[in-house]
């Protein structure tokens, strides 16, 4: 007889904690939960976009006059280059263009990044 009133404090007693630990958890899992289930969005722009935007620039790029000046071949050069990389980050191509300076290698590297894009089905030219 005596099981009643102690399991009836023993409730009394634990109730007010647990309904405390369910307000501050139940929410962060609900969320958690929540955000499972969405579809990740994509980071950047859509991958049509992208190929568009880098058959442009490949284009400026290629039909630069002879007597353009420096800076606007280096920037248009760096343009392009920016569309690599986000185009290899997209279908997950390793390139190094962040890390070779301007020049041989960094050209050769431009072949070989523009190689691996088109074989993944991102045409540059």
């Amino acid at each position: 007889m005596a099981i009643g009133p102690v399991a009836l404090y023993t409730v009394v007693a634990v109730a007010p904690s647990v309904l405390f630990w369910c307000a501050l958890k139940v929410p962060a899992v609900l969320r958690r939960w929540r955000r499972r289930r969405e579809p990740e969005m994509p980071a950047g722009p859509p991958i049509e976009k992208l190929a568009a935007d880098l058959r442009r620039v490949h284009r400026l790029l290629a039909e630069l006059p002879s007597g353009a000046s420096a800076v606007k071949r280096h920037g248009t050069r760096q343009a392009y280059d920016a569309l690599l990389v986000q185009a290899c980050r997209e279908v997950e191509v390793d390139h190094r263009l962040d890390e070779l300076p301007e020049g041989f290698d960094r050209g050769i590297e431009r072949l070989r990044v523009e190689e691996s894009l088109a074989e993944r089905g991102v045409s540059v030219s």
